[in-house]
């Protein structure tokens, strides 16, 4: 089996979260959904599994985390300028707020944060390794 990464993530409406990470990108792998989880894929080596609450106490007992904090952000890479805008364009236009921290433009990367319906925080960057500074 190719090695694949599944990141799961705790959703309070499970269509509307469908149709945001849809309108990012993501494709829906109905083999893998059901009634209490959609599978969404990146690519081919990264899914994302949202699950409705109910369904993440069958993985953990652990507290929700209050509303307004965050534990982790994911990073995507993305093919340019442009689509590192285009996403945050979808996530505001769908549920989701762009800009959930001040955009950084270094040049040679740019990098803009978004957040889910949920308040999941994604990275969303492009970076220009021919133009990356060397490091020391």
């Amino acid at each position: 089996m190719t090695r694949t990464i599944f990141i799961s993530l705790p959703v309070t409406d499970l269509a509307a979260s469908t149709a945001f990470y849809q309108a990012l990108g993501f494709e829906r792998n109905p083999r893998m959904s059901d009634e209490a989880s959609a599978c969404m894929a990146w690519s081919e080596a990264i899914q994302l599994m949202l699950v409705t609450h109910a369904k993440w106490r069958t993985f953990t007992q652990r507290p929700f985390p209050p509303a307004g904090t965050s534990g982790l952000m994911l990073s995507l890479a993305m093919d340019g300028r442009e689509a590192v805008d285009a996403i945050q364009r979808a996530a505001a236009a769908h549920g989701g707020q762009a800009d959930a921290n001040p955009p950084e433009d270094f040049g040679f990367m740019v990098s803009r944060d978004l957040a889910d319906p949920d308040g999941h925080l994604w990275a969303t960057f492009w970076m220009d390794p021919e133009a990356t500074p060397a490091h020391a």
